[in-house]
């Protein structure tokens, strides 16, 4: 009797908590990690996502018109039943097609349980404390998701652990109590509900661009989210904040809750652009993403001017459809295409949103707010046109890289000159004209040759690989005695530099030419042992190519394509003749992360070949 009480008066905490577990540890994080471990990125990463979107914005703009199933407790159900077989389809082997329609599902049971959530809040969050137990409920599933146990568990953990949540809350007792459907505001001034609209579209875009940049950068990972101190940290922060904004909401302050939302948000977005000041992003992140989630659940029942249900349940449709999957959406692409949130794009969300509080209160207090409005315009146009030369650096990122580069010393160990009719044209790439390295300021010739040549090395390395070397070299270079150059990455330094590598390539194509002509000797071939090839690949192979690689787990979500799975693919290299194989051994695949490996020797290369063919090759059935 306890626990059925129990449940009744907080079934609606209940039920926010597990709808955000659900959207931010599987939607946002499980089911996209997912998909990489499946090979799907790129395009078809692409094509996944919007069939998610597709599907929320579609039941976002259903569901409210669904009278035919007219009970508000079987429509959450039958939402909470698509989610959690969405999620459960998540852990079976799926191609791009089959990711699709998983990914249409997730969207789709989104839809249907947040708009009916919303609409009907009011039923199932008992008489009192209304609006703080919505905000507990936001509050608690972040910082659930922030649990490490939790964030750090692998995707099919995750996805099995978010089925289970969302049955378990599909089962719940879901009786409700009278609601009339009038608004409860007493404040009589109503903010219009396109002006909502808006403002939570660009809260959304923002919050979705930053986590997108900070999701798919390691140096901003490891700032913001890695290790238990911070996972723990940001936990506290989503409640504090959660709860903090329900107290406000309470009070009618729902102008101020998406203010200081945006305060936080773009504090920390124009933090990210500076790396000194990354670790400080993230205690501001978490209090903007609470303010307005808290904001987003309890607006459409508790604070909306609707006059019935039914407008109610449209409201919460559009706002989701629209601020939720279609701000997401342009915030990921955002995030895909800059790689960060422009300053410029900060102040124009700063206006959507503060810009009716500024309104209005210009209106009331014309006499404050005339000299302080000049103030400013006059100070943003002394910056702009006088004082340029006050700014960060703006040279650009190769050639800062190209300062660290010198800084370091890297001219001790490694030369960036190809010696012109040895053997360095074919491994390293065209030799340079001494008119074209004198032309170099200063040349970078280098000292000695302790590691490879990099005159060319970013047409033979990916970006990827380049910053994992600086970052541990023996985890994907066995044989480097290159020291550790971590620390970088913990300012602008490392990016620059990598940059900077990236940028020395050469197009010639009679070079992939040369590569694609070349293979072992004669007598490398023949003498080829089986055993050496073992070696070989766990030196330099197995890192990323077998299933629990360090190099495949540390870097799974960043690889342009996963590394296959050699052990998974049977038969596949029985069509790929020794030859090629050396030859891909050798010189890597260009375009991908998959390295060359040039300093190996002839009979090397061609052992490892033996072994491969040997290994993975399962005898083909006879017909």
């Amino acid at each position: 009797m306890r626990i059925s009480r129990f449940i009744d008066e907080w079934r609606a905490t209940l039920l926010v908590a597990a709808v955000y577990v659900y959207f931010l540890i599987f939607a946002q994080f499980a089911f996209l990690a997912r998909l990489v471990e499946l090979g799907i990125i790129g395009s078809g990463l692409n094509i996944v996502l919007a069939a998610m979107a597709g599907g929320g914005i579609l039941f976002s703009l259903l569901t409210p018109r669904a009278r035919r199933i007219p009970s508000a407790a079987l429509r959450l159900r039958i939402g909470l039943g698509v989610s959690g077989v969405a999620a459960l389809g998540a852990l079976l082997t799926l191609n791009e097609a089959g990711a699709a329609v998983i990914a249409f599902l997730i969207g789709s049971g989104l839809g249907i349980v947040t708009v009916t959530l919303a609409t009907y809040l009011r039923a199932w969050t008992g008489a009192r404390h209304q609006i703080l137990k919505v905000g507990l409920g936001a509050g608690l599933g972040y910082f659930i998701c922030n649990v490490p146990a939790v964030f750090a568990a692998r995707p099919v953990q995750q996805s099995a652990f978010a089925a289970l949540l969302i049955f378990w809350c599909g089962a719940l007792p879901l009786r409700m109590a009278s609601d009339s459907g009038e608004s409860r505001s007493t404040d009589g001034r109503h903010t219009s509900f396109p002006v909502i609209l808006t403002s939570f579209f660009a809260l959304v875009w923002l919050d979705s661009a930053a986590f997108y940049i900070i999701q798919h950068s390691s140096k901003l990972r490891a700032a913001t989210w890695l290790g238990a101190g911070h996972l723990w940290t940001n936990a506290g922060l989503h409640l504090v904040g959660a709860i903090i904004a329900a107290h406000l909401l309470r009070r009618r302050q729902a102008a101020l809750v998406l203010a200081c939302a945006f305060g936080a948000l773009g504090f920390a977005c124009v933090l990210l652009l500076h790396p000194i000041l990354i670790p400080s992003a993230s205690l501001f992140y978490p209090v903007g993403v609470s303010f307005y989630s808290v904001a987003l659940v309890a607006y459409p029942s508790f604070l909306a001017s609707a006059n019935s249900i039914g407008e109610r349940g449209r409201q919460a449709g559009w706002l989701y459809a629209v601020a939720g999957w279609v701000g997401s959406s342009m915030g990921i692409g955002m995030g895909q295409n800059l790689g960060k949130v422009p300053t410029t794009f900060v102040a124009a969300s700063g206006l959507v949103v503060l810009g009716p509080m500024l309104l209005s209160l210009a209106k009331r207090r014309t006499r404050e707010v005339a000299p302080l409005g000049s103030a400013m315009a006059v100070a943003l146009l002394i910056d702009l046109t006088l004082l340029p030369g006050a700014r960060v650096d703006s040279s650009s990122a190769i050639e800062r890289g190209r300062r660290v580069y010198i800084s370091e010393g890297c001219i001790s160990c490694h030369s960036q000159y190809v010696r012109p009719g040895s053997a360095d044209v074919l491994i390293w790439g065209p030799s340079q004209t001494m008119e074209e390295v004198h032309a170099l300021q200063p040349p970078l010739i280098g000292n000695r040759r302790q590691g490879p040549d990099l005159s060319q090395v970013g047409s033979r390395r990916s970006k990827l690989w380049l910053e994992a070397h600086l970052v541990d070299p023996r985890e994907i270079s066995y044989r480097s005695i290159m020291p550790s150059y971590a620390f970088l990455f913990s300012d602008q330094r490392g990016d620059d530099l990598v940059a900077y590598l990236a940028s020395l390539r050469s197009p010639a194509q009679q070079h992939l030419e040369e590569q694609r002509a070349w293979q072992p000797s004669a007598s490398a071939m023949r003498s080829a042992d089986f055993q050496e090839g073992r070696m070989t690949y766990e030196h330099n192979c197995a890192t990323c190519h077998d299933r629990n690689g360090a190099a495949r787990e540390h870097l799974h979500a960043s690889f342009k394509k996963l590394p296959p799975d050699l052990a998974a693919m049977g038969s596949s290299l029985g069509y790929c003749s020794s030859i090629h194989l050396a030859q891909v051994i050798k010189f890597g695949i260009p375009g991908t992360d998959m390295p060359g490996h040039e300093y190996l020797s002839d009979g090397e290369i061609a052992s490892l070949a033996l072994w491969l063919k040997r290994s993975y090759t399962q005898p083909l059935p006879h017909s």
